[in-house]
């Protein structure tokens, strides 16, 4: 390395001929001149005084790269943040869904383009996104053949990508976070967006820190608040069971065959609160349908739905153990007989698939979540009034499933109960559905009247 004391700095300035506002750091080492570009005025002042103080202690600057020995030695070893979340994303690979395979990519298509110098050439963000998605983040024996404007993205990506131990400096943690906060228009993400964003980018650091390519969590070191999320069910998406029953009548008449293949799945997030990935995954061996009285369900598996890149199978469905559960840990469901009903009718119309799944096209395929959210918001359309098909009264399928869960507290049965057949746990089941609860504010007003009146 060869290196020299001799260091002078300049001032920094605005850099005019970029798109967007860009500051440029310049500096002289020996005879050679230097310069480098940030995105922000604080980068650049940070960057500054780390090159300034390292002269204070006498360090040999490198006459190549223009750094101090030490920023030099951290420059040739540490990865850089593109680099770093391919590793991440390899390593995560086999220990996780696909659904959540799918959120960690889509929390690094907003970080990994954002934490870039300026380097001339960017491609568009929608080339950069595409890469990262369909090619970068993808096991080896995914990865196809890079088109050309995808390699010229790549190779832009490996050049411009800050170093892993830039996140370190409190204004570059920052850009992360803003990044994550918005969606890629440019407008303010969802809040629930932003928090599961933020859990990659946390979980992310963390994996840094203890792989040692990072001191400390750079997160822990800003202060910074995501946007306040919803976190109980709205009371305005529940629906009485006359309305439940009238929906689930008018999802057979949509299509020629499709809404009474679905209707059953259907009943069965109403009347025994399944999921839609649960409802997938459901076969005739799992139910117990006698001629009279109750029924049960036994859940053993769901059927998730995920772009096929992040499955395993290269399908739109991976099975998977049940959500927040063992994984051959199972769940009973007593059904009444309305549902046992359906589902004896369900079989003999419909017959099963060789493996006992239930519910499939004609074709035997699974059902998309876009193919039976569109039957259900025709359902909608032919059942409710047009005030009513736009308010949010269930306007996704999955909120049979809060109608149901509503139902059953609201009917006195136990929280514990509730949750055992919801596949919740208590507290949580009680701060998801706190305003769903009726039926206590009469008794309540009556109890602070009679007190007032003492």
């Amino acid at each position: 390395m060869n290196t020299s004391y001799d260091v002078k700095f300049w001032d920094i300035r605005r850099n005019a001929s970029s798109k967007t506002p860009s500051y440029v750091t310049r500096w002289k080492v020996g005879p050679k001149e230097k310069s480098k570009t940030f995105r922000t005025k604080a980068l650049a002042e940070n960057f500054v005084s780390d090159l300034r103080q390292a002269a204070k202690r006498g360090e040999a600057f490198d006459l190549g790269t223009g750094l101090p020995e030490s920023m030099a030695m951290a420059a040739d070893t540490g990865p850089t943040f593109f680099e770093f979340a391919q590793s991440y994303m390899a390593s995560r690979w086999v220990h996780t869904a696909a659904r959540t395979r799918e959120t960690m990519t889509y929390a690094l298509l907003s970080l990994v383009p954002a934490l870039v110098r300026d380097v001339p050439g960017r491609p568009d963000d929608e080339d950069l996104r595409a890469v990262l998605r369909e090619y970068a983040f993808l096991p080896g024996k995914r990865r196809g053949e890079l088109r050309p404007e995808h390699k010229v993205a790549s190779g832009w990506l490996e050049a411009a990508s800050l170093p892993l131990g830039d996140l370190a400096e409190p204004a570059v943690i920052r850009m992360a976070l803003d990044a994550i906060a918005l969606r890629f228009d440019g407008e303010p993400a969802a809040a629930n967006t932003v928090r599961r964003k933020r859990a990659v980018l946390h979980h992310m650091m963390e994996s840094a820190v203890e792989l040692k390519k990072l001191s400390a969590n750079p997160l822990h070191a800003v202060k910074w608040k995501p946007p306040k999320a919803v976190g109980a069910v709205d009371p305005r998406t529940v629906i009485s069971p006359a309305q439940a029953r009238a929906l689930l009548d008018a999802v057979k008449l949509v299509g020629r065959t499709r809404g009474a293949r679905m209707t059953a799945m259907f009943a069965c997030m109403y009347y025994a609160a399944l999921r839609p990935e649960e409802a997938a995954g459901l076969r005739r061996q799992n139910c117990d349908l006698p001629a009279d009285g109750w029924g049960l369900i036994t859940l053993e598996r769901a059927r998730p739905q995920a772009n096929k890149r992040w499955t395993d199978s290269g399908e739109t469905h991976d099975e998977r153990g049940l959500k927040h559960r063992a994984k051959d840990d199972t769940r009973e469901i007593p059904i009444p007989p309305v549902l046992v009903a359906v589902l004896r009718q369900h079989i003999d119309s419909h017959d099963t698939a060789k493996d006992g799944r239930l519910f499939r096209t004609s074709k035997g395929r699974p059902f998309s979540s876009s193919a039976y959210s569109a039957v259900w918001r025709e359902a909608r359309r032919l059942t409710f009034t047009a005030e009513q098909v736009a308010s949010p009264l269930a306007a996704r399928p999955y909120d049979l499933r809060h109608a149901a869960v509503s139902l059953w507290l609201n009917a006195g049965v136990p929280p514990t109960e509730v949750a055992q057949r919801a596949g919740h746990g208590v507290d949580v089941l009680l701060r998801v559905y706190a305003k769903c609860i009726d039926g206590q504010r009469a008794q309540v007003n009556g109890q602070i009247s009679k007190a007032l009146e003492t």
